[in-house]
């Protein structure tokens, strides 16, 4: 099964969607997940945060969405992120298929394994490539720009960056700025599900030259201006995604 942690812009993405109430060893996730599919592929959905955008990044539930996805079986997730752009080309209204992570996040559960039982997960490649490869070709089915590769660095949140703040970011060569990639990425290796973002590009951040700063408001506006081509590409590379052999090695 695929999963996909998006908005409440997916809820009418799914056909014959059944809510599936269920616990955690981490309590609720951010919300009931629904089951589905989508043209005959059976699709996860959980709202990463909440029907009502009731959970702001540094309080989303995320080992309980991650394990929810697992008891679902799920073992694939597709990941759309609103971000903030550092580079002229990735303009507001692209697409990027980033390739790799920068954690700036402090205070998240970020992992499944707080003791006893000690493990260090290989993290080297955040993002499956074959996922990634698959997303990049549905996304391009739409004719909309879409950016294979990128550096993602994952901010606390809810704030936004101060320019000095943003301007290391550019400085350190990362291209992406997001509050909610960490820990879920690598919560979901630890869990043996492959993971890819795709990243809808709603603003330039402030750390290039004469950005003015962007609003929640901006963010929400454009990343539903995205929506329907998002889905539209999702759609496209379902068959593909839930085709792909994946070989991941679960650390729970």
């Amino acid at each position: 099964m695929i999963g996909v942690f998006g908005g409440s812009g997916f809820y009418d993405f799914l056909e014959h969607a059944k809510a599936q109430p269920l616990e955690t060893p981490y309590g609720s996730p951010s919300e009931m997940p629904l089951t589905g599919d989508v043209d005959g592929i059976p699709v996860a959905f959980i709202p990463r945060h909440g029907r009502n955008h009731q959970f702001p990044p540094h309080l989303i539930p995320m080992r309980a969405n991650v394990w929810a996805m697992r008891k679902l079986g799920v073992d694939r997730v597709i990941a759309p992120s609103a971000v903030g752009s550092l580079k002229r080309e990735m303009a507001p209204g692209h697409f990027v298929v980033p390739d790799q992570i920068v954690d700036r996040t402090w205070g998240r559960e970020h992992t499944f394994f707080d003791g006893p039982n000690v493990q260090h997960l290989p993290f080297a490649d955040p993002y499956h490539a074959g996922m990634r490869a698959v997303a990049i070709d549905g996304m391009r089915t739409t004719g909309a720009t879409v950016h294979d590769g990128a550096t993602v660095v994952v901010i606390q949140g809810p704030r936004f960056s101060t320019r000095a703040e943003s301007g290391s970011f550019a400085a350190s060569g990362f291209e992406l700025l997001n509050m909610t990639q960490m820990p879920e990425s690598a919560l979901c290796a630890e869990a043996g599900i492959g993971y890819v973002s795709i990243c809808v590009v709603t603003d330039y951040d402030v750390g290039l030259d004469g950005t003015p700063p962007v609003t929640h408001a901006e963010v929400l506006t454009r990343f539903a201006e995205s929506i329907g081509t998002l889905k539209q590409g999702i759609r496209a590379m379902l068959p593909a995604l839930s085709s792909l052999e994946l070989d991941l090695t679960a650390l729970l």
